[in-house]
């Protein structure tokens, strides 16, 4: 069966241990050096960075996040095996594990480390599409001629060199197609490397919860409880007619992925879906004042980064996370795509005006989705607010003072509330 040591790259037979260092780090697949689509995820990235940067913490439960009223953001393994989650209540991970310690996000650090696994992705192949700062799909199809050696040893490869390089630790995927590259990733998590073949894909698969599938989160899983869907044997039982029917686009996408089809290309440049900005309060707020103050800030962040990329929103949408951290979301379609905090804010604000509900909020977002391309400076009208023009020309001339003195050099009087 062919073989992989995972610490000197020696490619050999079946074996425990690798013939040339004795490693027993080895990864052993029929399909081994035939598969080329691959996902690399980096091990509880943002604690890896904090506790390579500061060797005191090892062994520690570390928790990356806000403070009491945030989220964590990421949290080491010895706080997972305490059960510590990614996008955990502070409050509720802080019960779990008390003597965490807690780290604020440093996202210059984080992003310098993922600048230069990029740099490490970019020598291998030029098909890389990221989905974060820490995780990334990579095609090596046809690169063993120019490296003179089969994707998994070039992956093997990568990790090994973030380990040594820069004191990062990841685990890589390896399929023939993204989803099961994704699903392979998560299997020996940290420090693995895992291999599903085309050939036991529908043996692998029949047995699990549909969960796995990215993107199932808990409205998905109870629509798909509903319908008697638990595992992928469950779905191999629907007709695709009948799970479009019941599911709409979903339904299609998953009679595919029960089969263990995916047909998405990894895509260098992927469109971004969405923009967004949102924060957790301190203290549970209902006070409109207060509210109204974040709001603008929000969409002017959001605004700020769609100039930035040149790019333009059709759908506003608003997020509120009640005490009891239920979800609210309202969005809306403009007429015509904007990138303007003025028209962001407003609409914001008038789907907040629209909320039968008085609070308090532990939590406030505002984004935008649909997006195209922005019609460069370009400032429309509307019939229904005459200002709107002389406002959009006010905010250009104001990004051009900014641009020129500082993102402070001027700002609204809303904004300091």
């Amino acid at each position: 069966m062919p073989s992989l040591c995972r610490d000197c790259l020696t490619e050999f037979d079946a074996g425990r241990r690798c013939p040339s260092c004795a490693s027993p780090r080895i990864v052993q697949h029929d399909e081994l050096f035939d598969l080329s689509i691959a996902h690399m995820d980096c091990d509880a990235f943002y604690a890896s960075v904090e506790k390579r940067d500061d060797p005191s913490l090892e062994g520690k439960p570390v928790i990356i996040g806000g403070g009491r009223r945030g989220v964590v953001s990421t949290a080491c393994y010895v706080a997972r095996i305490r059960g510590v989650r990614s996008a955990m209540p502070m409050f509720q991970a802080l019960k779990l594990c008390p003597d965490a310690v807690i780290i604020k996000p440093r996202m210059d650090a984080y992003a310098e480390v993922s600048r230069a696994i990029r740099g490490m992705m970019e020598e291998m192949t030029p098909a890389i599409e990221p989905l974060s700062l820490d995780e990334a799909f990579l095609d090596l199809t046809g690169t063993a001629r120019l490296h003179g050696r089969p994707p998994a040893v070039m992956l093997a490869r990568l990790v090994k060199r973030m380990r040594d390089e820069l004191g990062i630790t990841g685990s890589i995927g390896l399929s023939h197609n993204k989803f099961l590259a994704k699903v392979a990733s998560d299997l020996e998590k940290p420090h693995g490397f895992s291999v599903i073949g085309a050939a036991e894909t529908g043996a692998f698969l029949r047995d699990k919860p549909v969960r796995l599938i990215w993107g199932i989160g808990p409205a998905a899983q109870a629509s798909l409880d509903k319908a008697g869907i638990r595992t992928f044997a469950d779905l191999l039982r629907w007709d695709q007619t009948d799970l479009v029917a019941r599911f709409g686009s979903m339904g299609d996408r998953l009679w595919h992925l029960a089969r263990g089809q995916d047909r998405r290309a990894v895509t260098r440049n992927a469109p971004m879906k969405s923009i967004s900005n949102e924060t957790t309060f301190g203290e549970d707020t209902a006070n409109a004042d207060i509210l109204d103050g974040h709001l603008w800030r929000m969409a002017e962040k959001v605004a700020d980064r769609a100039k930035a990329k040149g790019q333009a929103g059709r759908v506003v949408t608003l997020k509120l996370k009640r005490h009891n951290h239920t979800t609210l979301t309202r969005r809306v379609s403009l007429h015509e795509p904007a990138q303007l905090a003025d028209v962001i804010y407003r609409t914001a604000r008038a789907l907040f005006d629209q909320v039968q509900d008085d609070g308090p909020f532990r939590l406030l977002g505002c984004g935008i989705s649909d997006l195209s391309v922005a019609d460069d400076g370009a400032i429309s009208g509307d019939l229904l607010d005459p200002g709107a023009r002389k406002r959009g020309e006010a905010e250009r001339a104001t990004d051009a003072i900014r641009a020129r003195f500082g993102s402070d050099a001027i700002m609204k009087g809303r904004a300091l509330r």
